[in-house]
Formats: C-alpha cells, structure tokens, sequence
C-alpha cells in the first residue's frame, strides 16, 4: 500500500481482468533521457480490449531536434500482455526491473510542427524502420494504487472515468535506439506508469502535468488537473535524497507560443517538507490530438508533449511536459492558465 486508501500489489504490475465498459483501458508507459546525449524517448501501449484494439504511442526526440515517431491502432484479442504492433512491455522483478521495446516503422520528421496536421504528416513524411529498448530500474519508491473503498476515490489523480488503478516511479537505466542508420546508447534517467479501468482522453477537461529526473536523488511528477468549474487539483511528489514527499501546493506559470503551447513555465512547489522553484524550457515540441465521436459531436483534445530542460537548485535535469486539454471553438480550454 502507498497511502491510506490506495492498494497495491506486487500482481498489478500484470495486466487486469477487463470492465465489462467498452472503453476499458489497460495502459503501459515508460520513457528514458540521457542528460549528456540531451536526447531520449518515450512508449505507450493502452490496451483496449473490448474495442479491439491497443493504442500504439512511441515518440523519439533525436539529438539535432528531429523526431522519429509511431502511433497507431493495432488490433488485439485480449488484455493478457502488453505486446501488439511491435511494442512489448514485460516486468523483470515487480516495482523493481521492466523491459520495454518497439520493432517497426517511424515517421522521421525535420520538423515535428508537421503533426499540427496528422493525416498529411503520415502521407508526406519519409519512414524509416526503427528499433527502440529500454531496460529500467526503479530508483523511487512506487506511488499510487487502486482505491479501497469510494470514498478513496478522491486520492486518485486522474479520477474513476479515466483510471480507477494508476501507479508510477521514477528510473534509471539503459536504453538503445537505431533509426533508420543511426544508432545510440543510452543511459539516462525516466519515469513509468501503469493504469486501468474506464478512460476517454476526453474526461480530462485541462491539465499540466510535469516529470523530470535529476539524477538516482532527485526527481519529480508534478500534476495540475483543472475542472470546468474552475477549481482544480493540485498533486504529485518531489523525490529527495531517494524519498517522496507528497505536494501540497503547485503554481503553474506558463510562456505560450503563438500556437498555445508551452514554451516555458515557471512551478512552485510546497510539500511538507519545504517549497521548491523550478523552471522548465521546452527544446522539442510534438504537437499531438485525440479525437472521438459522442452523440454524433466530434470531441477533441489537444495533447502538447514536450521534450524539456528542468532548472532545480541549480541542478539540470531532463524530461516530460504534457498539456492535455479539450478543444472547444478552436482554443484550449485550459489557456492561458
């Protein structure tokens, strides 16, 4: 157990028994930075049974600001293992060891502003086969669980209709990339997480969320989830010294671009322990989307992943921002907060 009223076992490192909801979801998550390569990626497989189908993510920031990217839709039979379109997920020693690797084709883009318009970026853009592994080990505690009872349910960072279990943890390790022929050992730092139950990407009406590792000490995942009403929650964990401490208190200060996406942003930070100022800078952008029909309207979201550059006391280290928000009449609803 990771907190009063979260459960978690050493077997939910394994995959599920589906919901009997069509849009249950069983996803897989790890990504890798080396700070010295400034360069890394990261890997998702959502496991979605009952439409028979995964969601197939892998997304590589190349050292010159080139992106070598995948996503599709491969169709799967059931949710026994994490292993469809050529991406394969397997846990070595639970909350310990993972392995996590893609076999197939990227698109290999000069300039990742071509996924603004996906359907053109998939016809135009030259593709190249690719082969992606990383071999990881937790330096963190584990951190979240499933709730025990409903009234746990408000420990959950992403809430019920869109992960009832959801766990996470920093890492460390190796990772080896080849595209096309290009070749480069990794080793570097990253962060993964495993998650199940009802999701629609549209749940999420805004949030920001923040992950970065420093080095084996010092990490963090830091996350502002906005509702419509506008309040908001804010959640996540600074790791020191190898030891979480639970976020009490997050500002968010974002710079956009003329595109509304996050160009800088300031975070401050308070635990129980002390507060913390940290600044992020975003070196490479790839603008991404989610779309889905509800009751014959057309719902879409807005996912801006950015490879960035942390300043924490002095210290840089290297990671993910994700701004995930809905898209109604042309805009983010989140912007500009």
């Amino acid at each position: 157990m990771t907190a009063t009223g979260l459960r978690l076992l050493p077997q939910d490192e394994f995959p599920h028994p589906p919901d009997a909801v069509e849009n249950f979801n069983e996803s897989v998550y790890a990504n890798c930075f080396d700070p010295q390569l400034r360069m890394g990626a990261w890997m998702r497989l959502g496991n979605r049974v009952n439409e028979g189908h995964a969601e197939l993510s892998v997304c590589i920031y190349l050292p010159d600001g080139r992106v070598a990217c995948q996503f599709s839709r491969p169709p799967i039979a059931s949710n026994d293992a994490f292993d469809a379109g050529g991406l394969r997920y397997a846990v070595g020693d639970p909350f310990k060891t993972l392995a996590m690797e893609y076999e197939g084709e990227v698109l290999l883009l000069e300039d990742p502003e071509a996924l603004r318009d996906p359907a053109t970026a998939f016809k135009q853009s030259p593709r190249v086969d690719a082969e992606v592994r990383f071999d990881l080990r937790g330096v963190s505690p584990m951190h979240g669980g499933e709730p025990i009872a409903p009234e746990h349910e408000r420990l959950m960072y992403y809430g019920p209709e869109f992960s009832r279990g959801h766990f996470n943890q920093h890492t460390a390790g190796q990772a080896s990339i080849r595209v096309g022929g290009e070749s480069f050992e990794l080793d570097g730092f990253g962060w993964r997480d495993h998650s199940w139950g009802p999701r629609y990407w549209q749940v999420i009406w805004a949030y920001r969320l923040f992950l970065a590792n420093f080095g084996e000490d010092r990490a963090f995942m830091l996350l502002k989830n906005m509702d419509p009403d506008g309040t908001s929650r804010r959640l996540g964990v600074l790791m020191i010294d190898g030891e979480y401490h639970e976020v009490t208190d997050l500002d968010v200060i974002t710079e956009w671009s003329p595109q509304q996406d996050p160009m800088r942003v300031r975070l401050g930070v308070r635990t129980a322990a002390g507060t913390a100022v940290i600044d992020a800078r975003t070196i490479v952008m790839t603008p991404l989307r989610n779309r889905r029909r509800a009751d014959g309207e057309l719902l879409v979201s807005r996912v801006a992943e950015a490879f960035t550059e942390f300043e924490w006391d002095g210290r840089t280290g290297y990671g993910m921002m994700e701004y995930i928000e809905r898209i109604e009449d042309g805009s983010a609803v989140g912007f500009p907060l």
